[in-house]
């Protein structure tokens, strides 16, 4: 489900997904030993966003509720640096938590959604996480937008 990038790429290795083309982020395979990487979890922001100097998406993932076996956090500035996007991989079983912060505006801006993860998800689904913030001007919304293909 990934490839090591083009051995000229300068910098620590980073894998990309073989289908998306988007960046794995650190950490983000094979996280439960005996357990398959079985979904590519999309995040994808919004362009009008990709200039936020301190928004940050946490991502957690629950193999259980009771085990936080991973967390990261994506800064949006990623999104700038690499614009083909980023991933993770998760196997088909668990919970994954996104939040989309930004402490800059007053007040600051949080929003969260859970992603139960079935096991009987085929392999290969893809999940896609759209984030949107709001403009500063207008009423907070929903801001995590996933969608499952």
């Amino acid at each position: 489900m990934t490839q090591p990038p083009a051995p000229t790429q300068p910098g620590p290795q980073q894998f990309k997904s073989a289908r998306s083309d988007r960046y794995v982020v650190p950490g983000w395979m094979n996280l439960v030993p005996g357990a398959n990487d079985a979904i590519e979890v999309q995040f994808d922001i919004d362009p009008s966003d990709r200039g936020r100097e301190q928004a940050v998406l946490l991502i957690e993932y629950w193999a259980t509720p009771n085990d936080l076996t991973l967390q990261s956090v994506l800064p949006v500035r990623a999104f700038t640096a690499a614009p083909e996007g980023w991933c993770a991989f998760v196997p088909a079983q668990g919970r994954l938590l996104v939040r989309a912060i930004d402490p800059q505006p007053n007040p600051p801006v949080l929003a969260s959604h859970w992603i139960n993860v079935e096991p009987a998800t085929p392999v290969g689904t893809t999940v896609n996480v759209t984030v949107n913030f709001p403009d500063l001007l207008t009423p907070a919304q929903n801001l995590l937008n996933p969608t499952t293909t």
